[in-house]
């Protein structure tokens, strides 16, 4: 009675397609997360870099309050951007 096993002759056969299954849904369910989490996440830190980009202008009133550029070059400058 136990040596016939009937269609599954006897083999891990079936066994070992559910474990590769079951392997392959934790795969792409654990891929999936991740994927998720880094678009969330990941698109707040650019948007907020994009909007920390200084402008000429900025550029410019910082060189003046360093000193490195005089008020009439700074204001023809300013002239020249706007």
């Amino acid at each position: 009675m136990w040596g016939y096993m009937g269609n599954y002759h006897g083999g891990w056969g079936g066994m070992g397609f559910g474990m590769l299954g079951m392997a392959l849904f934790w795969l792409f369910l654990i891929i999936g997360i991740v994927a998720l989490v880094k678009g969330t996440w990941g698109s707040g830190t650019a948007a907020a870099e994009r909007r920390q980009e200084k402008t000429a202008l900025d550029i410019l009133k910082e060189r003046h309050a360093r000193g490195e550029i005089e008020k009439e070059e700074f204001e023809q400058k300013k002239r020249d951007l706007a």
